[in-house]
């Protein structure tokens, strides 16, 4: 029940302000006890979708934050700006391996035979483990890359401090799918919760060199948007 409200709730099905089923509707329309009805609800008001009015029930809600992910900047950048601490866990450091076969964007030959350096990294504002990132970047033109830490934990500082290369656009793709077992564990939700999974291609200030970059959205605690207050 829990799930299912909430996918409904990201769906748009209940938009912000709508009153939800009641109590007794839910539980006579999915044929499940009122107790587990009232826990998903409280499952709700705890992650913030949902809030209690007293005479009239369970509202969809406003009250979660909004953070800027959809822009271009750098997550770091976004969670900053919106006064969080950032908090970022390298699964993996950066390592030189060849490009998949069905990467999800199509590849010049030069970037194909460079090869690409891979990093993993989990994202978290507040302690909250918000995005789970796969990056993708052509191993071209990027001395001792490997052998160095990045700048403040951040991508983008590193190529701007130690390679001059600023990021000035962004294309994407972005669905909602049902978090696999790794997904979910990562960003400490249930198997099959619903996250965004977004396709990632950055352009930079060098001519035809872009960055990748495969990401897994938690939006429990907050929505995502493109705009950004700097």
């Amino acid at each position: 029940m829990h799930q299912l409200l909430k996918k409904q709730i990201l769906a748009g099905e209940f938009q912000e302000g709508d009153l939800l089923p009641s109590e007794n509707e839910l539980s006579a329309a999915h044929n499940i006890t009122r107790a587990t009805v009232r826990q998903a609800l409280e499952e709700l008001v705890k992650e913030k979708y949902i809030y209690k009015h007293k005479g009239r029930g369970s509202v969809v809600s406003s009250q979660r934050k909004t953070l800027g992910l959809l822009s271009f900047r750098g997550f770091s950048e976004v969670a900053e700006a919106a006064h969080l601490t950032v908090k970022t866990v390298v699964l993996q450091k950066p390592v030189l391996v060849s490009w998949e076969d069905d990467f999800f964007y199509p590849l010049s030959k030069a970037e194909k035979a460079a090869g690409c350096i891979f990093l993993e990294r989990l994202r978290c504002a507040d302690q909250d483990p918000v995005m789970l990132e796969y990056t993708y970047i052509p191993n071209i033109g990027l001395p001792d890359f490997l052998q160095h830490s990045l700048v403040h934990d951040s991508l983008f500082e590193t190529l701007h401090v130690q390679y001059d290369i600023e990021i000035m656009n962004v294309e994407q793709d972005i669905r909602a799918i049902a978090a696999v077992a790794e997904t979910a564990r990562q960003l400490k939700l249930s198997e099959g919760s619903p996250v965004l999974h977004i396709y990632r291609r950055y352009g930079t200030s060098r001519k035809g060199f872009y960055l990748y970059s495969s990401l897994f959205c938690n939006t429990t605690q907050y929505a995502l948007s493109n705009s950004f207050d700097s």
